[in-house]
């Protein structure tokens, strides 16, 4: 089989590279014509447009910033299923609203295409080194055909249900993601404010129950006071924060830990710290607090 690659930015870059690596024959597109050149000087192959990758695969594979270029991409009048051929799997790695992943799914089937929604965890440490968490929702027929690729860029890739659940587990995780790592920026404030040393908190954190993924990420960060320029900047928290905010309000979930979360790292955005670290957010924490 043949696979194509749409998106070649900080998480698609690392795992076009594994696909790359791990000997996928595989054809890639994006807006940059010089990153599709340096894909070629590698071996991959590159596609003039959307259309002319879709018409030349059998699975395509779509990593995308923000919901509309998602919609613009997969659903616009020469898009990816536009241009799908029956019995082709399309999936996409973006974080999305689950409305959109079902549109996708509904466009698709319309098609006799299959679609898969297969937002991916674990930053651009985890593309690069092929050891993402992909949480897949679609038919288990498609999910076995695009394996093949999946698991060639991810260490943990899980079947979570019907079209939407991907996007749904997604927005779970970055519900957490959110709300730990407001929590660790707390502790990590009250414990300046107490004189103990970050590094040793977290040390001492590692073996105890208050310790989470986000906090042993935030303490080395938050020490150094390494916020800028991150390649996990706020911005793509902000943008999925604000999915699920408007879930929640559309299911009528009272979810104000989430609320208050995406409110102060709404704020670093409105401020201009756009591409500073999610563990940022201690720099509001200080500010409210007169420090």
């Amino acid at each position: 089989m043949t696979v194509g690659f749409i998106g070649l930015g900080n998480m698609g870059q690392g795992m076009v590279d594994n696909l790359l690596e791990k000997e996928a024959d595989l054809t890639v597109f994006t807006r940059t014509r010089s990153k599709i050149e340096a894909m070629i000087d590698r071996g991959a192959k590159g596609a003039s447009s959307v259309a002319d990758l879709a018409q030349n695969v059998d699975v395509v594979l779509v990593c995308l910033p923000d919901v509309q270029t998602s919609r613009d991409l997969l659903l616009g009048e020469d898009g990816v299923i536009a241009n799908a051929r029956p019995g082709q799997v399309v999936v996409d790695h973006s974080t999305v609203d689950i409305a959109t992943s079902r549109a996708c799914a509904g466009a698709a089937e319309a098609k006799g295409v299959h679609f898969l929604d297969a937002p991916i965890s674990g930053g651009p440490g985890g593309a690069a080194g092929g050891t993402l968490a992909i949480m897949v929702g679609g038919a288990e027929d498609a999910f076995e055909t695009a394996y093949e690729y999946l698991g060639k860029m991810g260490a943990n890739v899980r079947l979570m249900g019907p079209s939407g659940a991907g996007t749904a587990m997604k927005l779970i995780n970055q519900l957490l993601v959110g709300i730990n790592t407001v929590a660790a920026a707390e502790a990590f404030a009250l414990a300046n404010s107490a004189g103990v040393d970050i590094t040793a908190a977290a040390d001492l954190l590692a073996v105890s129950w208050g310790n989470s993924v986000m906090a042993a990420r935030s303490a080395p960060i938050t020490a150094a006071r390494d916020f800028s320029n991150s390649s996990a900047p706020v911005r793509n928290l902000d943008k999925d924060l604000g999915i699920i905010r408007d879930l929640a309000l559309d299911e009528g979930l009272s979810l104000e830990l989430t609320l208050k979360s995406y409110e102060m790292f709404h704020y670093m955005i409105e401020q201009g710290n756009t591409e500073h670290d999610i563990a940022g957010v201690l720099e509001v924490i200080e500010e409210r607090s007169g420090k």
